[in-house]
């Protein structure tokens, strides 16, 4: 009894200093001491307190789809947040630093990057319940984000570019291969890419990028000629939109979803037999490296990807060993 008055006494004194920094906290303690003895106090176990968790989750996100998140954003966050619900079983007001340092090293085998974006989601949840006053305190304010290692993108060489070309043995296989490499798309853009935001006369593409922000992006004759071949021998369907790109081989005939334009890659990379694994987005990296191999200015570049920071383009910046042996020839001092 006496324990869960005086944690009740120091529960209060936190949250009025918190609102009322500049007050006697002796005197408060004193006037606090007084009140509280004319009471039965007894502190709720965790049993007794709901788990609201689940419930504060979803008032997060339909927060931040008002606020204009893209819904591959808020699918992202959801699954996110309800893996660490399903660890964590507790109400809000009880989850501790402890507890979410426990979820992120729960799983061994979660990369440094992994574990960064479960934390981002998880500080950008709790911040939100405390700008909201739903919550007193942000248990994530503490932890720091994971080191990941500095390692070089993994881009094609102009070669292996060619090997991935040879393997295709559809028009869609060739044509998402040229789309790709020549607009340097994001996996969610290619997809939702519809053949009404093609302008054929400057060579582009009009395309709903991260954020749903439209961006313009440019295809080259190679991309064109090969899209026009695919989109003049596909099946079209019989109802419905067929306003997208890239759609099923069979019937619905409807948009091909990220994860079927994923396996139709793996296919290509399957007879093309890389030594690098080969995904939708390793040809935004060959884009950008080889952009910049040429010469080509950083702010080009990050507009081309649509890279709100110039410093997620800088990634793309490394000089090839090629270009480090002629640079030292030509400008080392004899």
């Amino acid at each position: 009894m006496i324990n869960d008055v005086a944690r009740l006494m120091m529960d209060l004194n936190v949250v009025t200093s918190i609102v009322a920094p500049d007050i006697d906290e002796v005197k408060l303690m004193h006037r606090l001491e007084e009140v509280l003895s004319n009471y039965e106090i007894k502190r709720k176990t965790e049993l007794d307190i709901e788990d609201d968790t689940s419930e504060k989750v979803d008032m997060f996100l339909s927060a931040k789809q008002i606020e204009g998140l893209s819904g591959l954003t808020l699918e992202g966050y959801m699954l996110e947040l309800r893996l660490f619900c399903k660890f964590v079983k507790k109400g809000v007001v009880q989850i501790t630093t402890s507890d979410i340092r426990a979820y992120l090293a729960s799983n061994k085998k979660w990369q440094p990057g992994t574990v960064d974006r479960k934390l981002s989601v998880i500080k950008s949840f709790f911040g939100w319940l405390v700008e909201e006053e739903l919550l007193l305190r942000n248990p994530s304010s503490k932890i720091k984000s994971p080191k990941k290692p500095k390692r070089l993108l993994k881009a094609l060489t102009v070669d292996e570019l060619e090997m991935v070309r040879e393997s295709c043995e559809t028009y869609r296989e060739r044509a998402l291969v040229e789309v790709l490499y020549s607009t340097g798309c994001r996996l969610s853009e290619i997809a939702n890419m519809k053949i009404s935001d093609i302008n054929y006369q400057d060579k582009s593409a009009t395309i709903i990028g991260k954020g749903d922000e439209e961006r313009r992006v440019y295809l080259t004759f190679k991309a064109l000629h090969h899209l026009n071949n695919y989109l003049n021998t596909r099946k079209e369907p019989l109802e419905g939109d067929s306003d997208y790109v890239f759609i099923r081989e069979r019937r619905p005939f409807n948009q091909l979803t990220g994860r079927s334009i994923q396996r139709a890659i793996d296919k290509i990379e399957n007879r093309a037999k890389l030594s690098k694994k080969l995904t939708p987005h390793t040809f935004r990296h060959t884009k950008a490296s080889l952009m910049m191999e040429n010469g080509a200015e950083l702010a080009d570049v990050q507009h081309i990807l649509g890279h709100k920071n110039p410093s997620t383009t800088l990634i793309y910046a490394h000089v090839s060993e090629e270009r480090k042996r002629q640079a030292h020839k030509r400008y080392h001092a004899q």
